[in-house]
């Protein structure tokens, strides 16, 4: 067997027979000596016309190639008197602690504040139709976390931080589609995931571990040393463990709100605050396609999508959690606030690309919160954003909005275009309801993306108020080698909410950092 990188045009990127010839011309062998091929690895160069493929081929020279092995999962039967390790959030940090723990014999009880997936479903209609939030359970809160209901994107730059490819196959053991092993931006879709986070919670369950649902956290178990041995939950149960993995999100602000009643250390961390930017998915196909007057995208081409970064004033400015062919959803998790975020089906076929836009807030630029709030300060920060959206919204769900060129003037839309936010919008001055410096580096950041993307800050491009859950503005510290709190032994900080982790893979890979390290 040979492996083979091969450039073809976009056309001949499906045909298997076109695969043979280019395989067997970069081996430098006749075509009849190959005798098959094997997609492994499939990207797409967009940069210039014509669009090429690149593509890594196994390839069967002289022979057939040995059967594909389907990825699986499994654990070992847990030992007698196995170590019990309570883990609080069963988003992506806390499902593969769980699944890791399970690997190397320790029973999981895993917490999780909100509904299983499949209930959890039916507590989103409320907020897209009436503009009511059910606050433990909704985009951001129950089984699977933020990223069940949120796109499910796993691209990653975390390569580093661990093996990458075994979070893409345990997904896939799971009902996640092989084509994410391909992929090089391999995708789930919302319509997907939740069925995959049922099945890894099947797998716990059936290895041995637990899975409480609507177990919501409140206080914290000490020994007669001050070792961390479990959690108790609002409705006065307590779950009692060798060693507790904090894996809440960054959105459980009760949770930060409980580690400074029982004095644990955190730390203030830099964040972002912006909005969600939309466009008709046409006009980003064909900027990022470079395709003709009246030229429409390929079939076999996905909804194309853009990345864009800069930095103003010793900020940075860029686009966040990109959803071509999306929808912007709404992701408050109380009843007092507007938050959106963005989601996409497997299909992508939404007329509408979104995406955040956001600008990095310092721990220095919530000084103001920090006499009433202390290290709380960034999260009164977010919250405050957030209060300012729905009282511009003016009821329910519905956003705050501004068409971009309005935004770069200063001035309030007399209409806003067509949009994918189901609770719908009002024209509102976000120049002035966000804060200043937030909003001179995006109109800054937005004058400079025009220039890359031309027509970006065009007529049709409209903003929506606020994305502010990009990050947690706290971190929970832990040590270096042992990842334990270092105060508060028994404590193993986690995923995005600890401020370890920026999206569903690099959680992953922390939650099985950290499960490894509660072993030792």
């Amino acid at each position: 067997m040979e492996i083979v990188d091969v450039i073809l045009p976009l056309e001949a990127s499906e045909d298997a027979a076109a695969w043979k010839r280019a395989a067997a011309k970069r081996l430098g062998i006749p075509e009849k000596r190959v005798v098959e091929t094997r997609l492994v690895k499939h990207s797409i160069d967009a940069r210039k016309r014509p669009i090429k493929v690149q593509l890594r081929l196994e390839v069967g020279v002289d022979q057939s190639l040995p059967p594909a092995v389907d990825p699986t999962w499994e654990a070992p039967r847990l030992p007698q008197g196995a170590k019990e390790v309570v883990i609080v959030g069963c988003g992506p940090a806390g499902m593969f602690a769980a699944l890791r723990c399970l690997e190397l014999g320790m029973k999981p009880i895993v917490l999780e504040r909100g509904k299983d997936a499949s209930a959890r479903r039916f507590d989103l209609a409320p907020i897209l139709r009436k503009g009511t939030v059910i606050e433990d359970s909704n985009y951001c809160f129950g089984e699977g976390g933020a990223g069940t209901f949120s796109d499910g994107k796993l691209y990653t730059r975390a390569a580093k931080r661990g093996p990458v490819r075994k979070v893409y196959e345990t997904l896939v053991a799971h009902g996640a589609p092989q084509r994410i092993l391909i992929d090089a931006h391999p995708h789930i879709g919302s319509n997907l995931l939740p069925n995959v986070v049922m099945a890894m919670r099947r797998s716990i369950l059936e290895a041995g571990g637990e899975v409480h649902f609507q177990a919501k956290v409140s206080g914290l178990l000490r020994d007669g040393e001050g070792v961390l041995r479990g959690v108790s939950t609002t409705d006065g149960r307590e779950f009692p463990g060798d060693a507790v993995i904090l894996a809440t999100g960054h959105s459980a602000r009760d949770i930060y709100q409980m580690l400074a009643r029982e004095s644990v250390l955190m730390e203030p961390k830099p964040f972002a605050v912006g909005v969600r930017i939309e466009h008709p998915q046409p006009f980003i196909d064909h900027q990022q396609y470079h395709l003709r007057k009246g030229e429409t995208r390929s079939d076999l081409l996905p909804a194309a999508r853009y990345g864009l970064a800069t930095k103003i004033r010793d900020r940075g400015v860029h686009s966040f959690c990109m959803c071509p062919g999306g929808w912007i959803v709404p992701a408050a998790t109380e009843n007092d606030e507007v938050v959106v975020n963005g989601m996409s089906l497997s299909r992508r076929d939404s007329p509408f690309a979104n995406s955040g836009l956001v600008v990095t807030v310092e721990p220095a630029d919530v000084k103001s919160f920090e006499d009433e709030h202390g290290i709380l300060a960034g999260i009164a920060y977010q919250k405050a954003m957030e209060v300012a959206a729905k009282q511009a919204g003016g009821g329910g769900q519905v956003a705050p909005g501004q068409r971009v060129a309005d935004f770069l003037k200063g001035k309030v839309s007399p209409d806003l275009p067509e949009m994918s936010y189901f609770p719908g919008a009002k024209s509102a001055p976000l120049h002035e309801i966000m804060p200043k410096g937030v909003v001179g580096r995006m109109q800054e950041g937005l004058r400079l993306f025009d220039r890359r993307i031309r027509g970006y800050a065009g007529r049709e491009a409209l903003l929506l108020g606020f994305e502010t859950r990009t990050s947690s503005p706290l971190r929970v510290p832990r040590e270096k080698e042992s990842l334990e709190h270092p105060e508060l032994r028994g404590l193993f900080p986690c995923g995005e909410g600890a401020g370890y982790a920026g999206g569903i893979v690099s959680a992953a890979l922390d939650g099985m950092r950290v499960a490894e390290a509660v072993k030792g």
